[in-house]
């Protein structure tokens, strides 16, 4: 072990004079395909495997392949070369060595544990490696306890566990439209996966997915001959969902029981989580509607309904993302998340139902939960500010309510506390600093020292100046906005505007943070002469329920109506080409492009625009999405028939790119399509181009050619006529 932290501190003190706001240079550029081929090269460095050993006031990471242990209290830094170690005892086990050291995590113990493609292992500094379990290979969802190790997972429909090397089916599929152990809701309400290990391990629930009833639509296979069919289960608004419930297994006794959640069988089994007893699983049950939420408590050994704990309503959507967490050392109290009083926000409440105490309050919603210290007395969390621009750490005391902020700087606060509550390492970033890393303590949090920081990676690059700015909303409240100028920018002349946009919801684009959010492609953008554009409008995320739910029944109509300000905003500027203004988006924001480029609200104001995997008519979108926005067709024909674009391709003045993945199981194919045809039998001329059995974004090498096709869109319909000037 060598001691090599404190020389790489007084390394990172001495870059600090490059995280200045980013000026005008006329160096480099950088082209569309190295935004994304050399993205990992062109962004901050972090710190590889960042954590706290529990109990302790060290953290780890990991650095040229090894492991390095911080003391917190003097941050004497040793290396500890475990992969040398670790590929010994794969080899006496006759597994295969590792390359480089896998992700590890810490256990309470002291020991670690990691898992590779296939099988299961802890690592003990005494008493070396351990293989405990294994799965097959091609084995997917994943999901493996903390406490036993024994692994969930799916193959086909089917659910199965692995105990130490002891595999048992747990459930297996009846039939098409029968599954078992994945997600489920269409991974709505936070929902990501389908099992949830009891915090024992003894007990496994799962969801069980029946989508027999569930509408099928088909996805063309190419390399067949003839092409064939691959048919997904997709609930279009207004038509039948599908039905869940939630199993249990007992791996003691191989007995599986089923939690009696009741009718109707349309329902969504939301937030599933444990007591930390094991008796009791918690679900937050939301109706069809999503304006109404029993969290509901059931007895996990007979699966009977207990009690509701409490409920929650509301005249426009209920959306439980965030399960209950309990407080260490209680089997009866825990933290929910509510937007109950307009703003996400934190709740100490018992299975009783009672509120114990509101523990975060205000304009400044929650965005994440950290955990607890292991007394229970104080809870970590982040907040958003009430522009919605940056976020801070808070550590609050579970019984008096004292809050303290962990710093105080604008911008980007992200913490990983350590179990005992006394030290946090705060990772920050805002417009003009790429990533620091400070460490505090929480009795004294002013004063820290800085453990990491990045340089700037796009030092020696041209980049134009970015402004962050607001502007007024008809809706009274004010935007945020973000301008990318060019790297040459000069103020007496005219420039084409690319107005990039998403305009849904659970999505913020501009904020205080590296480049404010902005993606490398825009900066390649601006330096190829073009202002990048963009505006959080009405609808989007972190601005509070009201601000958010403003889009409720119709969809499309305040977020053009901000993107309209935005435009006057932009027309206000000398230095911009109002002839020349396009726009993209994607997904919401391709059903934006299209919905500006041709309601009549904003006909004419945009040259040409690109509408990616865009939502034509919310009749052919999801059900648990698209019905919290605009409840059902047959409740709001008006919302529905209003936001239909296949009426307004009579509009359609400017040119027009629509671009869909042919395997796009989110937004269908169906969609730009039936777009199409109608601007045939309209006589309305469109461009078009689809990606080949891509889903609903384009990934991998073929994001390149994306995006270099909406650059020489852009190009050849926006940027290339002569710049003008001003007098």
């Amino acid at each position: 072990m060598t001691n090599v932290h404190k020389p790489l501190i007084s390394q990172f003190l001495n870059i600090l004079i490059v995280l200045l706001p980013l000026t005008i240079s006329a160096q480099n550029k950088f082209s569309m395909s190295d935004a994304f081929s050399k993205r990992a090269a062109l962004s901050p460095a972090n710190l590889k495997q960042l954590q706290w050993i529990p109990g302790t006031a060290t953290f780890t990471h990991v650095l040229g392949g090894n492991m390095v242990a911080v003391n917190a209290p003097d941050l004497k830094a040793d290396t500890i070369f475990l992969l040398p170690k670790i590929n010994d005892g794969l080899a006496a086990l006759g597994a295969p060595s590792l390359p480089s050291l896998p992700n590890l995590t810490w256990m309470e113990d002291g020991n670690l544990w990691f898992h590779t493609e296939k099988e299961i292992f802890t690592y003990s500094p005494g008493k070396g490696l351990s293989r405990k379990n294994w799965h097959p290979a091609e084995a997917e969802n994943v999901d493996i306890s903390d406490k036993t190790f024994f692994a969930a997972y799916t193959m086909g429909d089917d659910l199965w566990v692995n105990m130490g090397g002891k595999e048992l089916g747990v459930a297996k599929s009846e039939g098409d439209g029968i599954v078992y152990g994945k997600s489920v809701h269409r991974d709505e309400f936070g929902i990501f996966k389908g099992t949830f290990w009891s915090p024992s391990g003894r007990y496994l629930a799962f969801y069980r997915m029946d989508e027999s009833m569930v509408t099928k639509y088909p996805i063309y296979v190419l390399d067949s001959m003839p092409a064939a069919v691959r048919e997904v289960r997709y609930p279009y608004a207004g038509t039948t969902s599908h039905h869940v419930t939630v199993g249990i297994f007992d791996t003691q006794t191989a007995r599986t029981i089923y939690l009696k959640t009741g009718e109707p069988a349309e329902q969504y089994l939301t937030n599933v989580s444990w007591t930390p007893d094991d008796k009791f699983v918690l679900i937050a049950v939301v109706n069809r509607a999503q304006d109404h939420l029993w969290f509901n408590q059931y007895d996990a050994s007979t699966g009977a309904f207990v009690k509701t704990i409490f409920e929650e309503s509301s005249d426009k959507w209920v959306e439980p993302e965030k399960p209950a967490v309990f407080v260490p050392g209680s089997n009866e109290q825990f933290l929910w998340q509510s937007e109950r009083d307009g703003f996400n926000h934190l709740y100490l409440c018992n299975l009783n139902g009672k509120v114990l105490r509101q523990i975060s309050k205000g304009a400044m919603p929650v965005t994440a939960f950290y955990g607890f210290d292991t007394k229970g007395e104080n809870c970590f969390y982040q907040i958003a500010d009430e522009t919605g621009m940056n976020r801070y750490v808070i550590s609050s005391n579970l019984k008096t309510g004292v809050l303290t902020r962990l710093s105080q700087e604008e911008g980007a606060h992200h913490a990983l506390v350590n179990s005992t509550g006394e030290w946090a390492l705060d990772v920050f970033a805002n417009a003009a600093t790429p990533r620091l890393i400070y460490l505090s303590r929480w009795a004294d949090p002013a004063k820290r020292e800085i453990v990491f920081g990045a340089k700037n990676p796009l030092e020696g690059f041209s980049l134009g100046l970015t402004r962050i700015s607001t502007i007024p909303s008809k809706g009274g409240m004010q935007l945020n906005t973000r301008m990318i100028l060019p790297p040459d920018f000069d103020s007496k002349k005219q420039y084409p505007v690319l107005v990039y946009l998403y305009g849904g919801t659970h999505a913020q684009l501009v904020n205080n943070t590296w480049l404010a959010g902005a993606e490398l492609w825009m900066h390649h953008m601006a330096q190829e002469g073009y202002i990048i554009f963009t505006v959080d409008g009405r609808g989007s995320a972190n601005r509070g329920f009201a601000f958010e739910s403003a889009i409720h029944r119709r969809v499309g109509d305040v977020e053009i109506e901000d993107q309209l300000a935005g435009i006057e905003y932009l027309k206000a500027q000398t230095f911009v080409d109002p002839a020349r203004i396009g726009v993209f988006g994607w997904s919401y924001g391709g059903f934006m492009t299209t919905s500006l480029m041709t309601r009549p609200e904003s006909k004419d104001v945009f040259k040409c625009g690109v509408a990616g995997g865009p939502v034509i008519d919310w009749r052919m979108y999801e059900i648990m999405y698209t019905e919290r926005y605009l409840d059902t067709p047959q409740e709001n024909p008006e919302g529905y028939t209003k936001n239909s674009l296949y009426q307004y391709v009579d509009n359609l003045a400017g040119r027009l790119l629509m671009i869909h993945g042919t395997s796009d199981d989110v937004v269908l194919w169906q969609h730009s399509l039936r777009y199409i045809r109608e601007c045939v039998r309209r006589g309305k001329q469109i461009d078009y181009f689809a990606y080949p059995e891509h889903l609903h974004n384009v990934m991998g090498k073929d994001r390149i050619h994306l995006f270099e096709k909406i650059e020489q869109f852009f190009n050849e319909n926006l940027r290339d006529a002569a710049l003008g000037t001003r007098p």
